[in-house]
């Protein structure tokens, strides 16, 4: 049995996706992977986006793919990486633009959680991977089961700050009630993409204003 748990508000939010069928089917399917191949994140990771930025405190969502498939790599948290693994080339964009938009040097280490503990989600759309394969753990039902988040999402009171980069977190587009919430779109980090459009787009900085606007503290995206 897979022994992911949620440990806060998104218990109640989420029970009833856990006893349906398509979850059943999704985690007998996990069971198998993690039972037969090597999976990112680790089991006890897999909510953990969900788990360091509760439902009230999301403001700001950055929406990602699937998990990092590299060794050491993913740990729960959309584009983040453990302190001491080396940078992505997709995060190393995300630092860079970081730099133009607000100045702020590229930090030393990849973990995002500082932007989490701020009520940063950093959600991917599907939350596993297998060892080297992209997309592998697609069309199992994350995908149903990160737009429940979203579903939950639409009815909090305050606007939320979508930042949707590539035409895989573009695609929950269509779940975002844009008369409560925003949306910053950009082409994807990653090398292929960022210099279509992700490299200018100041997303940090745009947040901010939004939520400024809105009356909330603007997020710290500084990290050390």
């Amino acid at each position: 049995m897979i022994t992911a748990k949620l440990t806060n508000d998104w218990t109640d939010l989420l029970a009833k996706e856990f006893d349906s069928p398509y979850y059943t089917n999704l985690r007998n399917f996990l069971s198998a992977e993690y039972k037969n191949n090597i999976i990112f994140p680790a089991e006890h990771e897999i909510f953990n986006a969900l788990n360091y930025t509760s439902f009230q405190q999301v403001k700001v969502v950055i929406l990602g793919q699937d998990p990092y498939h590299g060794a050491g790599q993913a740990h729960g948290l959309s584009f983040s990486v453990q302190p001491n693994v080396k940078q992505p080339p997709s995060l190393k964009n995300i630092f860079r633009e970081l730099e133009n938009d607000l100045g702020y040097a590229p930090p030393s280490h990849g973990c995002l959680i500082e932007w989490a503990k701020q009520g940063v989600l950093l959600l991917n759309t599907v939350l596993t991977v297998r060892k080297g394969e992209a997309h592998s753990h697609r069309g199992e039902g994350w995908e149903i089961f990160t737009d429940r988040i979203i579903s939950a999402l639409n009815q909090k009171e305050d606007s939320i700050v979508y930042m949707l980069w590539g035409s895989a977190a573009q695609k929950k587009q269509a779940l975002i009630d844009t008369n409560k919430h925003y949306i910053l779109k950009a082409p994807h980090p990653s090398p292929l993409s960022a210099y279509r459009g992700f490299f200018g787009s100041k997303p940090f900085s745009k947040a901010n204003e939004i939520l400024e606007n809105n009356g909330k503290t603007k997020i710290n995206w500084e990290l050390k």
